[in-house]
């Protein structure tokens, strides 16, 4: 049987393919090395790993500009890097760290830089969507030309704040961008075990949102369909809903025995795995070759490496600084 080819947009380019690859593996990679980390009790708590979800947070990162506004949920490592987070701050966030994002003080779920307009992982499911509705509201009165860009999960859509969410959003008429990663599985509850209506881009409609989905395991897929929705938002300045239908490859978290699931699932679904499928995009088209992705994850293991250095230099807090920002009457 001879090779489906597969044939490119002709305005992916060269460099365009490389950097998406990069992003890509860097995520892949970090979050590889985060799990060795955590078996060695150097980063503690709790932690959520992206891999498999690489092409949403990468081909979404690629359309924002600078000036968007950016929340997420608890599993943001690979959204965090694919906005330009360096990698050391986050490791160094994650050992706890005070050279770390958020001075150590929020671990592995609460990555923050304001300076890339990151405002942060959210531990409470849903509860960064009013949030993200309130910050385009604020965009919209200062008249800027941005918008804001709020990641969740599926589970958060059968949480209130999401309806409400949508409704205000709607209602006011803000630029902000819902983005749904629906990886199939809300903890261990299957999606069709808690949503009587699966496909999740019709709930938008009765708020009046325009809505669409995507093939959340395909780069270019993701990156077109946000490129869509931001051009529909700039456009009207009304709120859009896209649902990006993708799946994780590791457990909900690594307290996760994976029970709710079977490994041949997750086998098939590995098979579609973003980093082989945009790969084999690029060998097929030539565009790239294979010394350029050793070149790229020789790159990217330098790139860990330092960013394991950084952390493991870095300072704890001190005990006498315990109850700094902590307010108090």
């Amino acid at each position: 049987m001879e090779k489906e080819e597969i044939k490119l947009n002709p305005a992916i380019t060269r460099e365009l393919g490389l950097k998406l690859l990069y992003q890509m593996i860097l995520i892949r990679r970090f979050e590889e090395k985060s799990a060795e980390l955590y078996t060695k009790e150097k980063i503690r708590g709790f932690l959520h790993l992206y891999i498999g979800e690489e092409a949403v947070a990468v081909g979404t990162m690629h359309s924002l500009t600078d000036e968007d506004n950016i929340l997420s949920t608890y599993r943001e490592h690979g959204h965090a890097l694919a906005r330009g987070l360096d990698p050391g701050s986050i490791m160094a966030e994650m050992y706890g760290k005070q050279e770390g994002c958020s001075m150590g003080r929020g671990g592995s779920m609460h990555l923050f830089d304001a300076s890339k307009r990151f405002f942060g992982g959210n531990a409470i499911v849903g509860g960064h969507l009013p949030m993200a509705v309130g910050m385009a509201l604020a965009s919209k009165k200062q008249g800027l030309n941005n918008i804001t860009s709020c990641f969740f999960g599926e589970g958060a859509i059968a949480e209130g704040e999401f309806h409400e969410s949508m409704n205000l959003a709607a209602l006011w008429g803000v630029p902000v961008l819902f983005l749904c990663e629906n990886n199939l599985y809300g903890m261990g509850t299957a999606l069709r075990f808690s949503h009587s209506v699966q496909d999740l881009e019709k709930k938008g409609a009765a708020y009046g949102v325009e809505s669409a989905k995507t093939n959340g395991m395909d780069v270019l897929e993701v990156k077109n369909a946000v490129e869509k929705a931001i051009a529909y938002i700039k456009s009207t300045g009304k709120p859009y809903f896209l649902v990006c239908n993708t799946y994780r490859f590791r457990a909900h978290s690594m307290f996760d025995a994976q029970l709710y699931r079977e490994k041949t699932e997750v086998d098939e679904w590995k098979k579609r795995d973003p980093i082989l499928t945009f790969s084999n995009q690029l060998l097929q088209n030539e565009l790239i070759s294979r010394d350029d992705i050793d070149t790229i994850e020789n790159k990217v293991s330098a790139e860990i490496q330092k960013a394991v250095d950084f952390a493991e230099a870095g300072t704890f807090e001190p005990v006498e600084d315990l109850k700094k920002f902590v307010y108090s009457p």
